[in-house]
């Protein structure tokens, strides 16, 4: 067979060749496999404590996470919620993190996929769509972060306030008051805005006046509360 023949033949084979099946990120994030087991968490119940090994990464599947760390003095403060779309722990997948530095506990009742930390890095370094997925979801709460300091050094606890209760109805996602779920109590709400319960009850009832925000079974917030921020 001449040359040219066997380069026919070669791509003629190739051609009946399937390409591998694609990468089914939703998939890995919700059916159970290798290294990955589903954990039901009930309110209040906590995932992981502040000191404890850091050997997996969690995904949230439904509900609500609260991160919250407690100084050396036993003073705690809230420091992160975390919606169904967001993963827990993530920082052990860079090995610098042995240890747990916070505790994380169920703010609702709470399904989640319990990823071990080699299978995480395995499937990072292969496949790049949950690579993506997981850059996206670093940048997103890296800028978070940096908007919490923003506002925690320059806004008044009033702005505070207004902000966290925006982002807990995920505000601009649907263009459309949403209801605030989890229920979160007044003195969550004054851990991460850093004042206190009277405080927090004080704007509430204000915002609730104004027409801001609507107790109907549970805590709706309306768009008008931008103004809040947004005013000077």
């Amino acid at each position: 067979m001449s040359p040219s023949a066997k380069t026919r033949t070669a791509r003629t084979t190739a051609a009946l060749i399937p390409p591998p099946p694609a990468f089914d990120v939703e998939g890995f994030l919700e059916r159970t496999g290798v290294g990955r087991t589903l954990v039901d968490l009930k309110k209040n119940q906590v995932l992981f404590s502040q000191g404890d090994g850091a050997d997996a990464v969690f995904y949230i599947q439904k509900g609500s996470i609260k991160l919250t760390v407690v100084s050396q003095r036993g003073k705690e403060a809230t420091v992160a919620l975390l919606n169904a779309g967001s993963f827990v722990g993530e920082s052990c997948v860079a090995a610098a993190e042995l240890i747990r530095m916070v505790t994380a506990t169920g703010l609702t009742r709470c399904t989640l996929m319990r990823i071990e930390r080699q299978e995480m890095v395995r499937v990072l370094h292969e496949e790049h769509a949950l690579a993506d997925l997981f850059v996206n979801f670093l940048l997103a709460r890296n800028v978070r972060i940096q908007e919490d300091l923003v506002d925690q050094l320059f806004n008044s606890s009033e702005k505070r306030l207004a902000r966290v209760l925006l982002l807990l109805a995920q505000f601009g996602k649907e263009g459309k008051p949403e209801t605030v779920v989890p229920k979160i109590s007044q003195e969550v709400l004054a851990e991460m805005i850093g004042t206190t319960r009277s405080r927090v009850n004080f704007f509430m009832n204000r915002f609730r006046k104004l027409g801001f925000i609507k107790y109907n079974g549970g805590l709706e917030v309306h768009s008008s509360l931008l103004n809040v921020i947004l005013h000077d």
